[in-house]
């Protein structure tokens, strides 16, 4: 590309904007925002300026630069935290974790409310709690909710629904009063949530009073069952109780944020406090230079937390005071729809909590630093190993593919995703062969990368074949009809069927068996082969419901696909009673009648 930079950069305006450094390869290898792209651009290309070891080093690899100009700088650093997420440049300080926290849901707004699992919050009038750190505590919680209370777990329509159909096994073990039914009024369900919100709110002491009564009285009847019944619930009760800490006199809800910094290594320990009560906390690891400040660090954490997060509390207390922090605080106050604080505590009970939150990143920085090396050596090590060995200037995202049949019948491919060396599920895809007749593993894939290669322009760095010369001529073939330029290293595979080396650019590489590179390629090799046979393994049971469901009298499509989607396999159909049949979404009791008839009637197997 003909980029003059001294060129462009007295075309650069004065306005504020997003700028986007590019090296030679057209990698986006930094992101940044300013007032004035003009006066802020320009001072990467002054040599007099003291800009520190990474910023000198990443200013050698500009090849060009692009930018955005926005109205306000305020846009430009939203604009700057939604492109430093999609893109994750090299040289941006990034967090290594990209996580999303699980909260429980209630729904208020609704007549008869559900208290649900969620990891997005929304503006539906629902009521929100969390965010919490272990998706399995929220799960447990949610559970014992129902117990406790005998919520509704079902997503009906009540207006429309209400006693169409019978009610449904949670009826009948006594979790749920069946407002399907009209068994219970409004204003009675309303006392059963209201309990529930306190729950969730921190109040145990009156379940825990009830709890007791009832397992004593249970036990002076001897009903020993329920008496033990009661004191499960109890003793699940008590835990959640004792969980949960009070760190606050006041009832606010506060992020405490301090860190821990080690030449290249940073921890950030966030805890989350939510109507003064400590609720989890969660710790980061980020990749930084050594001559980044403490500062500037925290920024970036900012950014990119927050810019992910669904949920921002009032008021952000920090260990140091950060750049921008006026622009941040606007950025956050118009992301929750109300004022948000950040404040640097300095004498107190709040100076404390972040002494502690420090205190708590510095142990997890110097207990976890091998461990975290060597996941990283797992990983992000593996990549740059193999990237090493194909001659490849920089590996960041992988693509494998695999085919699956049984002697021809219902092929599919799979295509798995490994970014930075971990698993990028959400950029899996499956592919159901429509134009090869038969077993034909080479015709097969050459079609999965034709239809992936023609659609997704996001190619990745390497593409990984489940093969050697022959898989790998395969990709190159269609690449070439397409004109799409990707490397393609194939696996290749010794008498026991254990890979030996890779094949790449007609070479055939030998790798090492205890190499995190040899462990890297295994491990994406299994996660391809896994995806496909799961696939395969979906339709065909999904065949095989359908086919038998084809023969049962009255059950037409819209039924057909109720079951399948209400029971996993067919013999789980075969195995459900009349009523958790009729509970399935489109079915009634005749339909279930039927069904249960056809499996269970005389002369069925």
């Amino acid at each position: 590309m003909d980029f003059n930079i001294e060129e462009e950069l007295k075309k650069l305006p004065g306005r504020p904007g997003v700028y986007l450094m590019h090296d030679e390869r057209d990698a986006i290898i930094y992101i940044g925002k300013a007032i004035s792209l003009k006066n802020r651009v320009k001072q990467y290309f002054q040599p007099s300026r003291n800009r520190g070891a990474k910023i000198d080093q990443m200013v050698t690899h500009i090849a060009r630069f692009e930018y955005i100009i926005t109205d306000s700088e305020l846009e430009a650093l939203v604009l700057e935290c939604n492109l430093i997420k999609e893109h994750r440049p090299k040289y941006n300080t990034m967090l290594m974790d990209d996580k999303t926290y699980p909260y429980i849901k209630v729904t208020v707004q609704e007549d008869f409310p559900r208290v649900l699992f969620t990891r997005k919050l929304l503006r539906d009038r629902a009521k929100y709690y969390g965010p919490y750190t272990s998706a399995g505590a929220v799960k447990d919680t949610i559970d014992l909710i129902h117990k406790l209370y005998g919520i509704r777990t079902c997503n009906k329509s009540l207006s429309k629904q209400q006693g169409k159909e019978r009610p449904c096994l949670n009826y009948h073990i006594h979790q749920c009063p069946a407002p399907c039914q009209g068994y219970i009024s409004k204003e009675e369900y309303a006392v059963s949530v209201k309990k529930a919100l306190g729950f969730l709110n921190g109040d145990y002491e009156p379940i825990l009073k009830e709890l007791r009564e009832k397992m004593e009285r249970a036990a002076e009847a001897m009903e020993f069952e329920k008496a033990i019944e009661y004191r499960e619930l109890l003793e699940s009760v008590s835990k959640i109780a004792q969980k949960q800490k009070i760190t606050s006199s006041g009832m606010e809800d506060r992020d405490v944020i301090a860190m821990a910094v080690d030449k290249e290594d940073a921890v950030v320990q966030v805890f989350f406090i939510r109507e003064g009560r400590l609720i989890g906390r969660d710790h980061f690891c980020l990749h930084i230079a050594a001559d980044d400040h403490e500062e500037d660090i925290l920024t970036a954490f900012l950014k990119q937390f927050y810019a992910g997060t669904p949920y921002i509390p009032r008021e952000l207390m920090l260990q140091y005071e950060v750049a921008d922090a006026e622009l941040i605080e606007e950025w956050l106050s118009a992301r929750k729809g109300q004022r948000v604080y950040l404040r640097v505590p300095k004498k107190g009970e709040k100076e404390k909590l972040v002494e502690l939150a420090q205190k708590n990143a510095q142990m997890v920085l110097t207990q976890d630093r091998e461990r975290i090396r060597r996941e990283e050596g797992r990983t992000i090590g593996a990549m740059k190993e193999l990237a090493k060995l194909l001659g490849i200037p920089e590996l960041r995202r992988v693509e494998a593919y695999d085919i699956s049949n049984i002697s021809g019948y219902q092929t599919v491919g799979s295509m798995v995703v490994f970014e930075r060396g971990r698993p990028k599920r959400s950029d899996y895809r499956k592919f159901r062969i429509r134009g090869v007749q038969g077993s034909d593993d080479y015709a097969s894939m050459e079609e999965v990368l034709t239809r992936r290669l023609s659609h997704y322009e996001n190619y990745p760095d390497l593409i990984l074949m489940d093969g050697g010369k022959g898989q790998v001529n395969v990709a190159l073939k269609v690449m070439e009809r397409l004109n799409v330029q990707v490397p393609v290293c194939g696996m290749v595979k010794d008498d026991r069927h254990r890979t030996r080396g890779v094949y790449f650019n007609n070479v055939e590489l030998p790798i090492s068996r205890d190499s995190e590179a040899f462990r890297l390629v295994t491990r994406i090799q299994d996660e391809a082969h896994r995806f496909a046979i799961e696939y395969h393994r979906s339709l065909r049971s999904k065949e095989q419901v359908h086919s038998v469901l084809d023969d049962i009298p009255g059950i037409g499509p819209a039924r057909r696909r109720a079951l399948m989607h209400a029971f996993p396999t067919l013999e789980a159909i075969r195995a459900a009673s009349q009523e958790e049949l009729a509970a399935a979404e489109g079915m009634n009791r005749l339909a279930a009648r039927q069904v249960y008839d056809f499996f269970h009637g005389e002369g069925t197997k």
